[in-house]
């Protein structure tokens, strides 16, 4: 399976930011592409941090997945896209992502779990964190788990999406710039793929807000493509046959001692 990161800078027009992303999915379709991973938040991103979000909030049937779900189907590709998920009801919305598969149906979403109470930042104020519940899908014969952003930060959540039977597992993110954090991103990213054996793939939004520096890790910790800067595209060829050579090479899920629960 060829896997392509997509990354692009989102802004508060939300046709601009369709319109980026098609351009973005239609190169990686172009390059044999089976998946694209888009940025979190690539439906609308402010980067005034204590904007409202919740006015433009939309439904998982909604413009933005709708529109998702039609460029999977024009490109044959399966597409994972990051959006601000309305309430049902009263209440704040979801940091969602959802995931439709070659034909423009939904997999199903992501609602984010550990929200960006750090580095200054409250996501909280504006988004509702959500329970953990693994989204997990089936492509080519590779199972792709589903995390967002700061989630990142977590080994749990990784390890409770390995559980669930990832191989493979997605990041959209706005990795927010700042001292070291680019670092941290590029360490966090390996640091999931070795301690899980699995490929990481991190699609984060470009600057002037976040760092980009998407990149595909393969289950030893390599760097196996990485976008820069810039918007753009990196593409590594997935397998579930490498995943389990490093397995047996490395066995450490066969050898751990502990368990994962969601409190």
């Amino acid at each position: 399976m060829l896997a392509t990161v997509a990354q692009f800078a989102a802004t508060t027009d939300k046709a601009a930011n369709l319109d980026a992303a098609a351009g973005l999915v239609a190169t990686a379709a172009a390059r044999g592409s089976d998946l694209v991973v888009l940025p979190e938040n690539s439906m609308y991103a402010n980067p005034d941090p204590q904007a409202e979000t919740a006015s433009q909030a939309e439904a998982i049937d909604g413009p933005f997945a709708t529109a998702i779900g039609a460029l999977a189907k024009e490109h044959g590709v399966a597409i994972v896209a990051g959006m601000t998920e309305a309430a049902t009801g009263a209440g704040k919305p979801s940091n969602t992502v959802l995931a439709v598969d070659r034909g423009g149906e939904q997999f199903g979403v992501y609602r984010k779990v550990h929200l960006y109470d750090a580095f200054g930042y409250r996501e909280s104020d504006r988004i509702q964190p959500q329970p953990a519940k693994a989204l997990t899908f089936t492509l080519d014969g590779l199972t792709v788990g589903v995390m967002t952003c700061y989630d990142l930060r977590f080994p749990e959540m990784a390890r409770f999406l390995v559980d669930a039977g990832a191989e493979a597992i997605v990041v959209p993110a706005a990795w927010v710039t700042g001292p070291v954090k680019e670092d941290h991103w590029t360490t966090l990213l390996r640091a999931r793929a070795i301690e899980n054996t699995v490929y990481v793939l991190g699609c984060g939004q470009t600057g002037p807000v976040s760092c980009g520096q998407s990149a595909i890790i393969d289950p030893m910790g390599q760097i196996a493509a990485s976008a820069g800067e810039a918007p753009g595209v990196a593409s590594a060829v997935l397998d579930a046959a490498r995943v389990a050579e490093v397995r047996v090479k490395n066995p450490s899920l066969a050898n751990r001692r502990f368990s994962v629960s969601f409190t």
